[in-house]
């Protein structure tokens, strides 16, 4: 009667089922009275691929935490669903001339499945597909709230067009010209496109976020990704002949101390002045490098690395500071989406106007030194210096340490009228269209005379129609232009003939909100019960990839403002705690070609990996787990060999849940083994009975195992609770040693360690606790209390030193006072060898640590 995994684990799952065991109340009335702990996991996109054991990791962490959480008498909330829209499904219906939507049901299935052999305490009552339209009827209705309140126009803009895939590409999807996951080229166009607001929320988004649990580094990503900048905007009059009006452009910039220091001044090649300040002699390489500069995106134009290239006007501008005229040139490194799309160059103290002036022959002026009167660091001529210092060869300003600088020419370009004070965002407006079939359909109809008409709440959703191919039109229409007239023309109340529009949301729109429609999924008259959004908001606990620090939960936290602005929720920040589980590598295995070979393909010779059928060595290396590398390993493949409880126990069992690690299968098999010792402390292998060592007595009767469990107890709870799953199940580990030596198993002793077990080895703990009699299910069982005088150490163990030297270890009461530990270390052989019989100058008890003896 071995421990089998593969019968234990079908069962509990199917009474898990049928006992509705993870269902959370719907009802604001059952909930009432209970602290509630709402822990949510970033939805996944369901690939074709399905899961690997990599993404699993998280989903264990959350489900250990849920399990615990209720155990001590919460009501949780552990949703799961799938972010389901998206380009790969789209590609994937062109290539097998399939609905998306039939492979999307086909991929969740799958996913499904296999989240599902895992045991994981999901309330599948409330699993949500953002593709299916009765979940994106509300990503639609919350657009409309946001146009409501003015923050979605249409604009014509700069995009990254990919004419092989026929659709717009964020910056991110986009590197050396090409799209990332397919490597096609991409190019520059201007079109029309929907766009949001979201600069208009910068500073609540960094503001709040002082608030949040969450990792440092995401909030500096975040931080560094709305880019709050303070300076000055200063107006550059342009240098005309007389009587003729002066156009004037305006810069902004942080360090209004180096104004005097200016010696030229760029536009970017967008810039509404370049055709009109651009002279007869230069009109034509002016031309030729804006065209150039319009194929590039905002990242390669932006490239530190990259060489600085740009066109001289012909015109010059007036420094205000110094009133002499400067050049004005045209440079791709200026972006016009950024500040006001102009720049004062100050090649003395910023790198890319020093490597600029050095390309283009432009005088370098100092005007910051270093403070302390001190050399700069090299030459003026060399480099750039950036740091702060005492102002120089900068009239009123000189001797000012640079804050003292900056404030006062603040002051100044305000008094004087050359400008004004100013708080700059990098964070740019939200690029929200797609030329894409396979997402949200927008719910707005465009008239012949150019009007945009919402569509009505009650008519939502706009759905998705039918079409002869998922891709775009001859003419270059995204692929709802192939829709029928039926779906296109729509006839308003007026009587006037409207179209729709044809573009779709991108995949970010329905991840914004599942978290809100999770607290209530069941009306569908609104998007949520306010009162239970109430209950259940903030999420107390997300986890997910540090991959989506920023995209994902910056766009996420926008429209909560929005909502919360709008009265629709009652929180001003979704994520209250946020967990980043780091990555799961694997080894992946290459010949001297470069080729990859499959773990079924590699065995060891000599310690070294070589290829089975030839003996050819190969080159081992820790990779992400890739197809294309043949180092993915199907958690069902692991399944079906050790069960899921020795996955779910070895996927935290690597290191810290945060770290990076790699897969290795003898590390399984370890985790296996600590299962089966488990189960056998409760189960006779020979007869299939209870152990014979299982006694009725009190668990006092085995004292020493009794303060083992009342350590387990107590430690598993507050490392689960710290996200330390690593070391809780190290010490279940002592805790079965110990058991597995002691002379007798007090049944009471048994049940409460299935308890603690519960959270993490699931179905194991389910069957282990039926076979010691306990009533109802082990998961919904109270979770035992500790006593703190039982988890308290007898003794406690100290290290000796002399002379600075650790030079032993001595075991001591815990309650021993100085004097009794003095005498126990110096009465150690090892510590009286290395006195060499000389009596002790000072001894020194540092309480639970050492014991330090000076001779």
């Amino acid at each position: 009667m071995r421990y089998d995994p593969s019968a234990i684990e079908p069962k509990w799952q199917e009474q898990w089922d049928n006992a509705r065991a993870f269902a959370t109340p719907t009802s604001l009335a059952d909930l009432s009275g209970k602290p509630k702990f709402y822990v949510l996991d970033m939805f996944p996109y369901p690939s074709g691929a399905g899961l690997h054991v990599g993404h699993p990791e998280g989903y264990t962490a959350t489900d250990v935490v849920a399990r615990l959480k209720r155990m001590l008498g919460f009501a949780v909330l552990h949703p799961m669903g799938w972010d389901a829209f998206g380009l790969p499904a789209e590609r994937a219906a062109v290539r097998e001339g399939i609905h998306p939507a039939i492979i999307t049901k086909r991929n969740t299935d799958n996913f499904r499945r296999q989240i599902k052999r895992l045991g994981f305490s999901y309330d599948w009552d409330r699993e949500i597909d953002t593709s299916s339209k009765e979940y994106y009827r509300w990503t639609q209705w919350i657009f409309l709230q946001l146009h409501k309140k003015g923050l979605a126009y249409l604009a014509e803009v700069p995009v990254n067009w990919c004419p092989a895939q026929g659709t717009v590409l964020a910056n991110e999807e986009v590197k050396d010209g090409k799209y990332v996951e397919t490597g096609d080229p991409v190019e520059r166009r201007t079109m029309k496109q929907w766009m949001l607001k979201i600069p208009l929320y910068a500073q609540r988004l960094l503001d709040d976020l002082d608030g949040l649990d969450w990792p440092d580094g995401v909030k500096e990503m975040q931080r560094n990704w709305i880019g709050r900048s303070e300076g000055a905007e200063i107006d550059f009059a342009v240098v005309v002949d007389a009587g003729a009006s002066r156009p004037t452009f305006r810069v902004f910039t942080t360090r209004p101390d180096t104004l005097f220091g200016a010696t030229y001044c760029v536009l970017a090649p967008e810039h509404a002045l370049v055709d009109a300040i651009t002279t007869p002699v230069q009109r034509a390489a002016v031309e030729a490098y804006v065209t150039a500069a319009k194929q590039k995106t905002d990242l390669a134009r932006t490239d530190l690395a990259k060489d600085k290239t740009g066109v001289f006007t012909g015109s010059y501008a007036l420094n205000p500071a110094t009133g002499e005229q400067i050049p004005v040139w045209v440079a791709d490194y200026v972006l016009a989406t950024y500040g006001t799309g102009a720049i004062m160059a100050v090649p003395g103290h910023d790198e890319r106007d020093h490597a600029f002036a050095k390309a283009m022959g432009l005088p370098i002026v100092p005007v910051v030194a270093p403070a302390g009167g001190g050399a700069l660091p090299t030459p003026i001529e060399d480099a750039a210096f950036a740091d702060d210092g005492v102002s120089v060869n900068s009239g009123f300003l000189n001797g000012l340490a640079t804050e003292q600088a900056k404030a006062r020419m603040l002051d100044h370009v305000e008094s004087a009228g050359w400008g004004s004070r100013r708080v700059q965002y990098k964070l740019r407006d939200w690029l929200f269209s797609r030329q894409r079939y396979w997402g949200e359909p927008f719910p707005v109809l465009h008239t012949d005379d150019g009007e945009i008409v919402a569509v009505e709440e009650a008519a939502l959703p706009v759905e998705l129609p039918p079409v002869d191919e998922f891709k775009p039109t001859g003419d270059g229409r995204p692929p709802l232009g192939r829709a029928s007239d039926d779906w296109q023309v729509v006839t308003l109340a007026d009587g006037r003939k409207a179209r729709r529009e044809l573009n779709t949301m991108p995949q970010w729109a329905g991840s914004c909100w599942y978290y809100l429609r999770c607290s209530d999924t069941a009306t569908t008259e609104k998007a949520w019960d306010s009162a239970l959004e109430n209950y259940w908001m903030p999420v107390d606990l997300y986890v997910g990839g540090v991959e989506h620090a920023v995209l994902h939960l910056l766009y996420a936290r926008f429209w909560h403002k929005v909502l919360f602005d709008c009265g629709l929720v009652a929180t001003k920040e979704p994520f209250q705690k946020l967990f980043n589980q780091g990555m799961i590598l694997a080894y992946s295995y290459q010949d001297a070609k470069g080729r990859y070979w499959g773990h079924d393909d590699v065995v060891e010779k000599d310690g070294k990996p070589v290829l089975k059928a030839t003996g050819e060595p190969l080159k081992s290396q820790i990779e992400k787990m890739s197809k294309s590398k043949l180092n993915v390993v199907n958690p069902d493949d692991v399944i079906a060999d050790y069960g899921a409880d020795a996955l779910r126990l070895y996927e935290l069992f690597m290191g810290p849940l945060e770290q990076v690690k790699p897969w290795q299968m003898a590390g399984v098999e370890g985790v296996s083994r600590f299962l089966a010792r488990a189960w056998r402390l409760v189960v006779d292998e020979e007869t299939g009975a209870l152990n014979k060592k299982v006694t009725e007595a009190p668990s006092s009767s085995e004292p020493a195992l009794q303060k083992q469990l009342h350590k387990t107890i107590k430690k598993v709870r507050e490392d689960t609770e710290a996200l330390r799953f690593n070391t809780a199940i190290s010490q279940m580990m002592t805790f079965v040693n110990d058991a597995t030596t002691a002379a007798t198993l007090p049944r009471e002793t048994l049940q409460l360690f299935a308890r603690v077990l519960s959270p993490y080895a699931s179905h194991l703990a389910e069957e282990l606790w039926a076979r010691l009699g306990g009533q109802g299910l082990c998961c919904q069982q109270p979770w035992p209390a500790h006593d703190d005088a039982l988890c308290a150490d007898d003794t406690i163990t100290l290290g000796v030193q002399v002379n600075g030297k650790r030079r032993d270890e001595i075991a001591v009461p815990a309650a021993a006072p100085d004097d009794q530990v003095q005498q126990i270390a110096l009465a150690s052989p090892l510590v009286q060898k290395f006195m060499e019989g000389k009596p002790p100058k000072k001894v020194i008890v540092v309480k639970g640590r050492l014991v330090n003896i000076v001779v």
